[in-house]
């Protein structure tokens, strides 16, 4: 549903619609909270999207996860699976491995050196999770939970794990 009347903001910007105002403040709003874990990130030659792939394995870990399960588990779509898996197992960081019955289908696992690069993320990244949100009282928190959650569930995908 979607609004014709024009907002204006108590600066005097304006906006077409308070869908776009309010598309546009989550657009700033990521864009400043994502700073944060792109500093913290960098500084282990890591992207965040590279994290959420680890951090997705070793939640599956012993088992070894199907390539293709993984994307549509990660956060945010990776154009490149291919390159970014790559870049982690040159690291060492996880392992890849075909199917016994479908040479297609690739298996990817988190090795232990994956495994102790989160242990090392784990208390930084909660820093840093706290300096993005840790000012939201846990009401505010749990409300905007729920509303990202009510603004994203018609968009997604059946099946979703974020539905």
């Amino acid at each position: 549903m979607t609004s014709t009347a024009t907002t204006i903001t108590p600066k005097g910007r304006r906006f077409d619609s308070p869908e776009q105002e309010a598309y546009l403040a989550l657009w700033r709003t990521y864009d400043r909270l994502r700073a944060f874990e792109d500093d913290l990130f960098g500084q282990f030659d890591l992207t965040a999207q590279q994290y959420n792939l680890l951090r997705l394995l070793a939640a599956d870990r012993p088992e070894a996860v199907p390539a293709a399960k993984l994307l549509s588990r990660l956060v945010s779509k990776a154009p490149d699976i291919t390159r970014m898996l790559d870049r982690l197992e040159t690291r060492g960081l996880l392992t890849r491995s075909r199917s016994g019955e479908d040479r297609r289908a690739i298996f990817v696992a988190i090795t232990d050196a994956g495994l102790a690069l989160l242990d090392e993320l784990a208390a930084p990244l909660a820093d840093c999770h706290d300096r993005q949100l840790g000012h939201l009282r846990p009401t505010e928190l749990q409300c905007l939970i729920a509303l990202l959650q009510a603004a994203r569930e018609p968009h997604e995908p059946d099946g979703s794990p974020w539905k």
